[in-house]
C-alpha cells in the first residue's frame, strides 16, 4: 500500500512573503491557486508562531479570485445565506454538507459535462438539474434528522402549480428558511 504523500509546507513571513519549503523559493497566492488546481496538498504555517493558518491563506485565495473579472464562483444569495448559518444551530451541519456536495459534484463532473453537452449542445456540461435534485433530497434527509417539523415537508412537499421543478424547489428552501428563522428566533 503507497504511502500518502505529505503536504508541501508553505511558510508566511512577517512581510507577507510566502515560503515553500518543498521548492526552496518564494511563492505567491496565485501559486497556491495552481497547487490547489492540480491537486497538490499544502499546509501553510506563520514562520514566527508555527500557527497553522491553512484555512486564511486557502480564504484569502478565494478572496481574490472572486475579485478577478469575470471569475464569480460564489453568488452573491450564496454567500449571504453562507452568513447567514454562522451562529446558528444549523453551523455544525453546513461544512460537511458543503464538503459532501462538492466532493459528489468532484465526482460526477465528467458526467454531468458529457450531459450538459448533450443537453443543451454546450461542451463540457450535463447533469446539473439531477445534481441539484440529489443534493436537495441530501439536505432534506439532513434536515429531518436534525428538526423533526422538517418531515412534515419531506413527506409532504407544496403541490407544485406550473409542473415547474425549480419553482417547486424554491418555495421549499423559503418554506425551510422560514421555519428555521421561527426556530432562531
Amino acid at each position: 500500500m503507497a504511502k500518502p504523500q505529505e503536504p508541501v509546507t508553505i511558510k508566511k513571513y512577517a512581510n507577507r512573503r510566502l515560503y515553500n519549503t518543498g521548492t526552496s523559493a518564494y511563492v505567491t497566492l496565485e501559486d497556491l491557486a495552481v497547487m490547489v488546481k492540480s491537486g497538490e496538498d499544502f499546509v501553510v504555517y506563520d514562520a514566527k508562531t508555527g500557527e497553522d493558518i491553512t484555512r486564511s491563506v486557502l480564504t484569502q485565495i478565494i478572496f481574490e479570485q472572486e475579485g478577478k473579472g469575470g471569475q464569480n464562483l460564489l453568488p452573491i444569495n450564496f454567500l449571504r445565506q453562507l452568513i447567514r448559518f454562522y451562529g446558528d444551530s444549523m453551523q455544525l451541519l453546513v461544512p460537511r454538507y458543503l464538503e459532501t456536495s462538492l466532493s459528489h459534484f468532484t465526482q460526477e463532473q465528467e458526467k454531468f459535462r458529457e450531459q450538459m453537452g448533450k443537453t443543451f449542445n454546450v461542451p463540457g456540461f450535463g447533469a446539473f438539474d439531477e445534481q441539484v435534485k440529489r443534493n436537495m433530497e441530501m439536505f432534506q434527509r439532513a434536515f429531518t434528522m436534525f428538526l423533526p417539523t422538517a418531515k412534515e415537508n419531506v413527506a409532504n412537499p407544496p403541490a407544485e402549480t406550473g409542473g415547474d421543478d425549480i419553482d417547486a424547489l424554491k418555495r421549499q428552501v423559503s418554506e425551510m428558511q422560514k421555519k428555521l428563522d421561527k426556530i432562531g428566533e
